[in-house]
């Protein structure tokens, strides 16, 4: 029997990309979660173990770890606000704590990428230190840190797209003059898995990059390049730290109190002094900043994206994702699916939309022509619930530099009334395709 294997932070991003690559090599994953709820709608969740859990709560961790081989560490608290570093090492403490006496043989984490000796952020000596604490423990810890990593998702890749898509003119402070040694998400999850079947590289602690060092503001410079934008970098001598984040929070898909964080990182290098990782790991074939950027911008389909805003079961929710503005609704009614899914093929073709229909004839993709300064996808799923049927319908839009923003925040009142108005005309259709039949019975 394969091992087990736990991923905690499993709603996080990492988790999202390693637990995937996990099932395709045939583990036995459970995945810890604070809400177990929110993961209802990942594409893996029907095929792993979804427990419970708190790090800062020990009790709920002693069910989760039992008969675990190996689990990793994949937690962080900064969105969480003030005190967020006290809560990461306690619980830290906490899950080692209870992974030794769970017999647990192996925890892997992916920590943060500074020099130690030096001054650095309250984020960046956070991760150092909680793997510091967790190899306190007796169990061995294979520690990895990374710093920028190049992706779909990544918070810090996130903030460069979105930042670099918004600006003709990216302002930053003079920290961005610092250097920095991004990785691509794929060869982060590259080196997790390693770590799961190289005993040379077990209880270390290894500093992980890719192939090219970089000042902060170069990688913007590059993604434009990769996106087809003319942008240019002012840099300022004095910007508040606050205003910096605050910025960020309001345009990018980066929570306010991890951009704080996040942009305080900058402060210092970001660099791989000590490459022993390139000897252990050999496996691992590095992947550049230039060809992780292009990935993601060719993957940039709702087909490819984590879909995050059907965590919480809101029935409206407005988000920025993955190189997305999103627009999701959903309505509940008492009609058989089979007849909601035919009222919106029929719906689309009076649109005069090409429709991408779903094998389990449960979602309807269509793109709208190309807007002004960005791509539009409508996307429409039908399920069946306990006693009522759930149609969804949400809004992909992909900005194009600074009109995409201004076409859609400027029209945004607008665009949320076509929204409404269309799911509204799907329902009615609906309702009128019962009554006909009814009748007609």
């Amino acid at each position: 029997m394969r091992p087990l294997i736990l991923v905690t932070g499993a709603t996080g991003y990492i988790a999202s990309r390693l637990i995937p690559r996990l099932l395709n090599e045939n583990y036995r994953v459970r995945a810890l979660a604070r809400d177990p709820s929110r993961l209802q709608r990942r594409s893996w969740f029907r095929h792993v173990e979804v427990v419970p859990g708190d790090v800062m709560n020990p009790p709920s961790l002693v069910s989760a770890l039992q008969g675990v081989d190996t689990a990793y560490y994949l937690i962080h608290n900064m969105s969480s606000g003030r005190g967020y570093t006290e809560r990461e090492l306690e619980g830290a403490h906490n899950f080692a704590q209870v992974a030794e006496g769970a017999g647990v043989g192996h925890i892997i984490y992916l920590g943060g990428l500074a020099d130690p000796e030096q001054h650095i952020a309250p984020h960046m000596r956070s991760r150092i230190e909680t793997g510091q604490v967790l190899r306190q423990g007796k169990v061995p810890v294979t520690e990895f840190r990374a710093g920028v990593i190049a992706g779909s998702g990544s918070i810090s890749f996130e903030m460069i797209r979105f930042m670099t898509e918004l600006c003709p003119i990216v302002p930053g402070p003079t920290w961005l003059n610092n250097k920095s040694q991004p990785i691509a998400v794929q060869n982060v999850i590259d080196y997790l898995l390693a770590a799961l079947v190289n005993p040379n590289g077990r209880g270390g602690v290894f500093e992980i990059g890719g192939p090219g060092i970089f000042y902060y503001k170069d990688l913007m410079l590059k993604y434009a390049h990769a996106r087809g934008l003319r942008r240019s970098m002012i840099l300022l001598p004095y910007v508040p730290l606050w205003l910096m984040a605050l910025g960020v929070g309001l345009m990018t898909p980066v929570p306010r109190p991890i951009a704080h964080a996040l942009i305080g990182g900058l402060s210092a290098d970001s660099v791989v002094k000590h490459p022993e990782v390139l000897q252990v790991f050999p496996e691992v074939k590095l992947v550049s900043f230039d060809e992780a950027t292009h990935s993601a911008l060719a993957d940039l389909s709702p087909l490819h994206i984590e879909r995050i805003w059907d965590d919480d079961g809101q029935s409206v929710k407005t988000i920025k994702h993955e190189g997305f503005f999103i627009y999701h609704r959903k309505v509940q009614f008492n009609l058989p699916v089979e007849r909601v899914f035919q009222s919106i093929v029929e719906f689309s073709k009076r649109m005069n939309w090409l429709a991408e229909v779903s094998e389990e004839n449960e979602r309807v993709l269509v793109c709208v022509e190309n807007q002004f300064g960005g791509e539009k996808r409508l996307e429409w799923c039908v399920n069946q619930n306990a006693d009522s049927t759930c149609l969804s319908q949400t809004v992909f839009f992909a900005p194009r530099g600074l009109p995409g923003f201004l076409h859609w925040y400027l029209l945004y009142p607008f665009h949320t009334l076509i929204f409404r108005g269309w799911l509204a005309t799907i329902k009615t259709a609906c309702i009128r395709m019962q009554k006909s039949q009814t009748e007609v019975t």
